[in-house]
């Protein structure tokens, strides 16, 4: 692996609908971090409306740009390397990024980096401390949920998985049961702060030692639950269920991420994704990581969500190992983090 000194890598990042485009230093310093949320566009629809993002993208992305570089003061010719999101996410969007990221490494004569999205979501720990190997990764987002093994950079294994709904979808389908708006995550969130966990949800634990996830099963009992007081006439407390429900979720996660741990002998687990600016979560993990004398690493919530700087950081080592794509790269909205 031959270090650059100083190496300058450009982020693009647009898998949903955030757009977003940062400069990161050497992988590990944050040199800008702009992100355009369309929250408030979508919030409309109850859900992300694919060609809306899409279309948005288009829109923001030469004025973030432009904005990324001008906060990290640095000109476009100092930059060594392009990297972008090349999947997974909305294809629609995915192909923005790849598209202006290809643009740019064109005219400046630039490496282009393809990078995962998942990947990007673990390195986001490594723009506040270093990661340390081994490890394992809970991510948890709208779209995954996993636990992945490293023992050195970019060496990714994965220990486990959800088998139907990822944690964010889960939360954000429960959310729209409970009439709250989108994004439903925060809101179960903030809610189950002034509840009490009393209504007895499923926590799917799988086989005795399965390090993969399920939350389907789970949706379906809130439903159920629902419905069925419904027709007896009764109401249900929004906290209540709400902090019944994540406390079913978190109990699993939790667990899993700690049993990945022991199985693998680490002694650092990091979280990762967007569910990880959950702060039930947060409490949870540094309570039984201080418990089990493991060290928790969990990003700051701007690095949280989805944002460019974790692509370029991630982008950086892939940089340092020559792994450059060539003009005819293309978005992948299935791509797999696991070679």
């Amino acid at each position: 692996m031959s270090h650059k000194k100083n190496s300058l890598v450009l982020g693009i990042e647009t898998s949903c609908d955030e757009t977003s485009v940062a400069v990161v230093k050497n992988g590990t310093k944050v040199l800008s971090n702009v992100i355009s949320s369309q929250m408030d566009v979508h919030r409309r629809f109850g859900g992300v409306v694919p060609e809306v993002a899409s279309r948005r993208h288009v829109e923001r992305m030469t004025v973030i740009i432009e904005q990324a570089l001008v906060e990290a003061n640095v000109t476009k010719e100092r930059l060594d390397a392009i990297a972008v999101t090349q999947g997974p996410g909305l294809v629609g969007a995915l192909l923005i990024g790849v598209a202006s990221a290809k643009a740019l490494a064109y005219a400046l004569n630039l490496p282009l980096v393809p990078v995962h999205h998942i990947a990007g979501h673990i390195y986001a720990n490594h723009l506040v401390t270093p990661l340390e190997f081994p490890l394992v990764a809970l991510v948890v987002s709208g779209g995954h949920t996993e636990l992945i093994y490293m023992e050195s950079h970019l060496h990714f294994v994965r220990l486990g998985q959800t088998r139907d709904d990822a944690a964010g979808e889960a939360f954000d389908k429960v959310a729209r049961f409970m009439g709250l708006s989108y994004p439903g995550g925060p809101q179960i969130d903030r809610l189950s702060a002034q509840g009490k966990a009393i209504y007895d949800l499923p926590r799917a634990w799988l086989e005795p030692d399965s390090l993969d996830f399920s939350f389907s099963g789970l949706k379906s009992s809130v439903m159920q639950l629902m419905q069925k007081a419904e027709r007896k006439g009764e109401t249900i407390g929004q906290t209540d269920l709400a902090a019944s429900f994540q406390a079913a979720v978190l109990d699993v996660l939790v667990e899993k991420a700690f049993r990945a741990v022991k199985q693998k002998g680490v002694n650092q687990l990091l979280l990762a994704g967007g569910v990880s600016a959950n702060s039930g979560l947060r409490v949870r993990l540094m309570k039984r990581a201080e418990e089990e004398g493991v060290t928790l690493r969990i990003p700051p919530l701007e690095l949280c969500t989805d944002n460019a700087a974790m692509i370029a950081a991630a982008g950086t080592y892939l940089y340092y190992e020559g792994k450059f794509a060539d003009l005819t790269l293309n978005a992948n909205p299935g791509l797999s983090l696991i070679e």
